[in-house]
């Protein structure tokens, strides 16, 4: 970064009065607070989370230092839950992703499933819906329950991504065919009861853990240690 585009001392030390100030604030709504999901504790968190993010931020900038402590940030979870007290009508909101690792993989097993005719010349140039990997996932995504994908998909030629599945809640079903035409189009997060989610950065996490356990087990048996004098 230029010298130009660097904050100012001025602006760091604003930076660090605005965490203490948050910091305050934050305490005060947790004294204060009416529940276990007081939306008062939730916002003067979040401002904190936000505070201590721009702390950083110039601090690291102006003098390449970095706070001791990390706030983790809104996105890193709910909101607080705004949906009805007694639900009368869940949703079931679920997204997969998948990488087409294998293609050939992918045809063959359509190739197995294309058996009625309907399923003829759906992709095209006279050669099938198996011709193309757009038609082949037609067929398969067609034939098997999502879930039977999920479980199967390295059959498929396919190597899973992120996915998650979130619960929501509502006093009312909605009607028949009323939001077919876009589904996802109003994922709220304020109804949400649950979530779950799955990624490869939690494995990453998980093994990044391990491996720190690891090198303290060796750094403690490279130490020399003496053995414990039993005689009195």
């Amino acid at each position: 970064m230029s010298d130009a585009a660097q904050p100012t001392a001025a602006e760091v030390r604003a930076a660090a009065e605005a965490v203490k100030t948050a910091l305050d604030r934050h305490l005060a709504a947790v004294e204060r607070r009416s529940g276990e999901d007081d939306p008062a504790v939730s916002e003067a968190f979040n401002q904190l989370a936000a505070a201590a993010e721009a702390y950083d931020e110039v601090l690291y900038d102006r003098y390449d230092e970095v706070t001791p402590f990390e706030i983790p940030g809104a996105e890193d979870t709910l909101p607080p839950y705004a949906g009805p007290e007694e639900p009368n009508a869940l949703s079931v909101l679920i997204r997969r992703d998948y990488t087409v690792a294998e293609p050939q993989r992918l045809l063959a097993q359509a190739q197995r499933v294309e058996a009625a005719d309907e399923y003829q010349d759906i992709g095209g140039n006279g050669e099938g819906a198996v011709a193309t990997v757009p038609g082949a996932l037609g067929i398969l995504f067609g034939e098997f329950e999502p879930d039977e994908i999920a479980s199967r998909h390295k059959e498929f030629g396919l190597e899973e991504g992120d996915s998650t599945l979130w619960v929501t809640a509502a006093d009312e079903a909605p009607e028949p065919g009323e939001w077919l035409d876009a589904p996802f189009e109003q994922a709220d997060q304020q109804p949400v009861v649950c979530r779950f989610d799955v990624s490869a950065v939690f494995d990453d996490e998980d093994e990044s853990d391990e491996e720190d356990d690891l090198e303290f087990v060796e750094d403690v048996e490279d130490e020399d240690l003496e053995p414990l004098d039993t005689e009195k």
